[in-house]
């Protein structure tokens, strides 16, 4: 008797067994992340890439004010099968606003930034920020010096996670950007790169 071929399908971790995992020790101190339930490695940092995040910090956290959370390398849970640690994500409302256990569900704005994970950030990740209704998605390209804006996430049935985002904005460093969250401000490109 001859088997029916079928297409072996990988195991989908949720975000509660993910976290299992995590508190189990699992990962002993590496640095993950879940996606479309699938755990990644993510790379270590050079300081360029920190230097990177901590000026985007700075830029942000002024553009935005005290009544918002510019969280930095933090949880995002966007989905049962998704929880990235985004390099940047800003939330609303200040950080003792937000005394309850669980991690926020959604962001008004995800900045990630790139030199080795570029490719990724533009997919992968820009994808599931689209599918999650994440507005404005920026990526800070240190590999070409310039800041990549993603707005107006849309569906599109050609993708494997069903959404992309419809606009994308190329900036170099002496452009200036507005978060969509706060149009009254003004950031200037060459703020947020090394």
């Amino acid at each position: 008797m001859d088997m029916i071929p079928s297409e072996i399908q990988p195991h989908r971790w949720t975000r509660e067994q993910f976290y299992q995992m995590l508190e189990l020790g699992w990962f002993q101190d590496q640095r993950v992340e879940l996606i479309e339930g699938e755990i990644f490695d993510m790379p270590a940092q050079l300081n360029f890439h920190a230097l990177a995040i901590k000026l985007s910090d700075t830029a942000l956290s002024s553009a935005f004010g005290p009544n918002y959370w510019v969280r930095v390398q933090m949880t995002l849970d966007l989905t049962p099968l998704s929880s990235p640690d985004p390099d940047l994500a800003v939330v609303a409302g200040a950080p003792r606003s937000h005394t309850v256990s669980t991690n926020p569900t959604s962001a008004l704005l995800i900045v990630e930034v790139s030199d080795t994970s570029l490719w990724y950030d533009r997919n992968r990740k820009s994808h599931l920020y689209a599918a999650a209704g994440i507005a404005d998605y920026w990526i800070v390209n240190l590999v070409q010096r310039q800041l990549e804006v993603h707005r107006d996430p849309v569906t599109d049935n050609s993708l494997p996670l069903v959404f992309r985002y419809n606009n994308r904005t190329i900036l170099d460093p002496p452009d200036t950007v507005s978060p969509l969250a706060a149009p009254q401000a003004s950031i200037t490109v060459a703020d947020l790169l090394p």
